[in-house]
């Protein structure tokens, strides 16, 4: 049975660490859909990859893949083909599948869109937010701060997507939410990365509390202002990573194989 083909196996070594448990229950946690197997496995991998488990240019092993999840290599192969058409990763030929690379001129593209959608976003929520999604905002708040203090990455992006959400739902634009909706994968992707960079939890808190305030004094400019600022805080992140990994894998000491 599939299910009894999931959860059976043990631990594998992809590229040198450990990652088997993980992939493993991101793979169980999806079980209950119902849905064929290939899909199953194609979000999994497509999760793993936004949330920053598999690398930017890491080689994506289908034998090895397929022991970590306990299924046969089929659905894997199946599932890497449809990340090629999503553009999550690349064939190389006589190399095989990678996760695609982040260029700068599409993390600057993305940001610029999120830049004015999220901009967009506040300053109709200072219009139209009710009191329990201010509330709602201010709990989330906490839950912020908490993970900044426990210095808990994975536990702030998932408070991190949620604070924006309220956001995006107090703008009572459903084709605003639509289309950063649309983002939403490359967003969540970015979201890692930059959250993860030195002192970047906890500006995000300071920034989340300034938005908070302009939007309950119901400051349409200032609101406006502190989002766009917010998102390109962000951009700035995320490009001081991508330039540091750059200059780490283009280090002679790298070039060199150790």
């Amino acid at each position: 049975m599939v299910l009894d083909e999931v959860l059976r196996g043990g631990v594998y070594l992809v590229n040198g660490y450990d990652k088997g448990g993980t992939m493993k229950n991101l793979l169980n946690g999806k079980l209950e859909n119902y849905k064929p197997l290939r899909e199953i496995v194609f979000e999994a991998l497509r999760e793993a990859i936004i949330n920053g488990q598999l690398k930017a240019g890491e080689r994506l092993m289908e034998v090895q893949l397929a022991e970590e999840m306990g299924v046969s290599r089929t659905p894997v192969r199946e599932a890497i083909r449809k990340l090629e058409l999503e553009g999550f990763v690349v064939m190389v030929p006589r190399k095989g599948a990678y996760v695609a690379d982040l260029s700068t001129k599409d993390i600057a593209d993305v940001f610029e869109i999120r830049s004015a959608l999220e901009a967009l976003a506040a300053a109709l929520a200072c219009e139209r937010i009710t009191e329990e999604e201010l509330e709602e905002l201010e709990r989330l708040l906490i839950k912020v701060a908490d993970c900044v203090a426990a210095e808990d990455l994975e536990a702030l992006i998932v408070v991190d997507t949620q604070f924006h959400d309220v956001l995006y739902r107090a703008s009572r634009n459903d084709r605003l939410v639509q289309i950063i909706n649309n983002l939403r994968e490359q967003i969540q992707r970015f979201r890692t990365t930059s959250l993860g960079t030195p002192g970047r939890m906890r500006e995000t808190l300071e920034e989340h509390k300034q938005l908070v305030e302009a939007i309950t004094a119901r400051n349409v400019e200032l609101a406006r202002r502190l989002a766009q600022e917010h998102i390109e805080n962000a951009e700035n992140r995320m490009m001081e990573a991508i330039r540091e990994e750059m200059r780490a894998s283009s280090s002679p000491k790298n070039k060199r194989g150790g």
